[in-house]
């Protein structure tokens, strides 16, 4: 079974997302026998799809946490992909409550339009277990200002790789991931310097101790964070815990196998027009 993660953007937090100081594009994963499905597709996706000749028109399915734009700012251009322009009904939407209807003074973050040209949408909530073209996944809370953002839990075939989703740090969070073999973290400010509802370096540690992943990859890193070089914190991190721990970059690729393997992705830089555009 083929499990792979790219690293569209390795960035987040709103300035980190102003500036794209790191892309903030969210993961490509290519799954089963050749299904793609992109999560939490924010500023940057589209251009860093480009930047690996990737055909938009491949993707299958979209995940879109909550709505905040880091996450959704480019999933309506995702769609438009996956829909071929909008005009083949194709493809599945996957949102929480705000993305989808919105909530409060959040969202919707996905046009009527849009919702009307993909084929399937559903609204995902805590404690759902979904089937996304052939893979499990099971969803659960998280502790952040939008109520209703959630993270992930994908049963690979080999293995649990879990993507946390932007979170305040608890030990009941934390627990709700045990049993992973790769743990995606968004570890968003370094050492022990906490904003509300998003984990700092510090927070990574128990985290990680609690869940006893093979490997833990640190992502959504903010500007405080990317001046204070994710690398020395995420080695921290794998001082205090013994646990393989990384802070990915743009564009990296991570395989799950009967293996883990992380490496840069091949990219261009060309006026790239794939074959299935008009």
């Amino acid at each position: 079974m083929v499990f792979r993660i790219t690293f569209l953007g390795t960035g987040g937090g709103r300035h980190t997302a102003m500036y794209q100081t790191r892309s903030t594009g969210g993961m490509l994963v290519e799954h089963g026998d050749g299904k793609h499905l992109h999560i939490d597709p924010g500023p940057g996706a589209v251009t860093q799809m480009k930047k690996i000749h990737y055909d938009l028109t491949l993707t299958d399915s979209l995940i879109v946490s909550h709505a905040h734009p880091d996450h959704y700012s480019d999933a309506e251009t995702v769609i438009e992909g996956i829909t071929r322009g909008g005009w083949e009904k194709r493809g599945h939407l996957y949102g929480s409550p705000s993305v989808i209807n919105g909530e409060g003074k959040l969202g919707p973050c996905i046009s009527k339009y849009h919702q009307g040209v993909i084929k399937n949408i559903t609204v995902i909530r805590p404690g759902d277990v979904l089937d996304i073209d052939g893979l499990k996944t099971e969803v659960s809370k998280t502790t952040h200002s939008d109520p209703t953002n959630v993270g992930f839990r994908f049963d690979t075939g080999n293995g649990i790789v879990s993507y946390v989703s932007d979170t305040g740090y608890s030990d009941e969070i934390a627990h709700l991931y045990e049993g992973s073999r790769v743990l995606i973290l968004p570890v968003t400010t370094p050492d022990d310097v906490r904003i509300p509802y998003h984990l700092c370096a510090k927070d990574a540690i128990p985290f990680i101790n609690i869940v006893r992943p093979e490997l833990a990859v640190f992502i959504h890193l903010g500007i405080l964070m990317i001046r204070r070089d994710p690398n020395k914190q995420a080695l921290e991190a794998e001082k205090n815990t013994g646990i393989r721990t990384i802070a990915a970059r743009d564009l990296d690729i991570l395989d799950v196998g009967k293996n883990i393997s992380i490496a840069a992705a091949e990219t261009y830089d060309d006026e790239w027009i794939p074959d299935s555009s008009p």
